[in-house]
């Protein structure tokens, strides 16, 4: 039986392989999602504060309601029957092997994220889009330094430049304070800073849930697991979302809101909350592919990539002021992005040579050999 389980999870493992078939469109999936929920939700979240929308708690809640949409990669493989051409592999059921630990580690990693979402929704209700995108870059150089920590990244000078031209960025941009930034609202200085150590602190909580997501996916050997685990996490996260929700009001402030405050009425109103909501978890479901496809740290890195985009969605959506600070912080992120994907690029190439090397020279057998040359994790151990 022991023997039957471990034959499964090595079977499960080899998808998480950029050799499997389902590695790479699943990479591409992902951060399409990813690249969608990122630009969309952040577009999204400003236009509900700029007309009128009050409610930060609301703002937390459409961040995190849309884990119902989780049911369909959790599901979906399983009705369709979406398998290897494995023989030897059963057809798992979902939630199988979601042990008591992994579902009580869900739920503390969700009240993280729930807390997380109120931060970036502090964030984003007193700053422009743009310079609360740019501003998240900060997480990375939290995310190297707990991904150190927690997983055992190792530091070379392609992340380590890119962590400090992205944090010279952010610093930059934070250190610039524009009065008339934001053309829709009169942002005082103090509400500036609010907004800027709200969103500084979203940045550290969600590079602490990057690597801890790493660290506990190294328990997880298939990727409609990550779906079943992200599906408790939101479900966390809205519950904490619905208490706060009650204390400030409850959802008849929704009603109240949709009728007599957002200026662009109820049906605006509340197409604004479902397309929040379903952008939003499109952002997190991407991310939580990437962190299991990937690592930790490429998943930050491919999140930081997006801000450049969430910065110019915000000048040509909200004519968000684009001077000289701004262009120069944007180009800082592009470089330093640049420079990792670069130092990527040489590490994978250094590492497929020396994989021939050794097929040419007749080591290397099949077991253990091959199921290490996996681009998800450099040291994923104790399965």
């Amino acid at each position: 039986m022991i023997n039957s389980t471990q034959m499964e999870m090595n079977i499960q493992e080899q998808k998480k392989s950029s050799s499997n078939k389902r590695y790479i469109p699943l990479l591409i999936i992902n951060y399409t999602c990813l690249f969608l929920g990122s630009v969309s939700s952040s577009l999204l979240a400003k236009y509900y504060f700029i007309h009128k929308g009050s409610s930060r708690w609301v703002s937390s809640w459409v961040q995190c309601a849309g884990f119902p949409l989780l049911l369909i990669p959790i599901y979906l493989p399983y009705l369709l029957h979406i398998k290897n051409n494995n023989h030897q592999e059963r057809r798992r059921r979902p939630f199988t092997h979601f042990t008591p630990k992994i579902f009580a580690l869900s739920i503390l990693v969700g009240i993280m994220l729930g807390v997380n979402n109120l931060l970036i929704s502090w964030g984003n209700s007193y700053l422009p889009v743009s310079t609360s995108s740019l501003l998240l870059s900060s997480q990375l150089a939290f995310n190297l330094i707990l991904s150190v920590i927690i997983v055992k990244q190792k530091v070379t000078f392609s992340n380590l430049n890119c962590v400090i031209l992205l944090t010279l960025s952010s610093l930059l941009l934070a250190l610039n304070h524009e009065n008339n930034d934001n053309n829709n609202q009169s942002i005082t200085r103090a509400k500036y800073f609010i907004g800027f150590f709200s969103t500084i602190g979203a940045g550290l909580l969600f590079a602490l849930y990057l690597p801890v997501m790493e660290k506990i996916y190294s328990k997880v050997y298939c990727y409609e697991m990550v779906m079943e685990m992200q599906l408790v996490m939101e479900i966390a996260a809205t519950a904490l979302a619905t208490v706060g929700m009650l204390f400030d009001g409850g959802f008849m402030e929704m009603k109240r809101e949709s009728q007599r405050v957002f200026d662009k009425g109820p049906t605006v109103y509340w197409v604004t909350v479902v397309a929040n909501i379903v952008t939003w978890q499109l952002c997190f479901m991407g991310t939580a592919g990437m962190v299991f496809l990937t690592s930790s740290l490429t998943g930050g890195i491919c999140m930081t990539a997006l801000m450049g985009m969430n910065v110019l969605g915000g000048v040509v959506v909200y004519r968000d002021e684009f001077g000289g600070v701004k262009a120069v912080s944007t180009v800082l992120c592009g470089w330093g992005f640049c420079s990792y994907v670069y130092g990527m690029y040489v590490k994978m190439r250094d590492e497929k040579d020396d994989e021939q090397n050794k097929e040419i020279g007749g080591g290397g057998g099949e077991g253990e050999g091959s199921s290490m040359e996996m681009v998800r994790i450099d040291n994923h151990n104790g399965v």
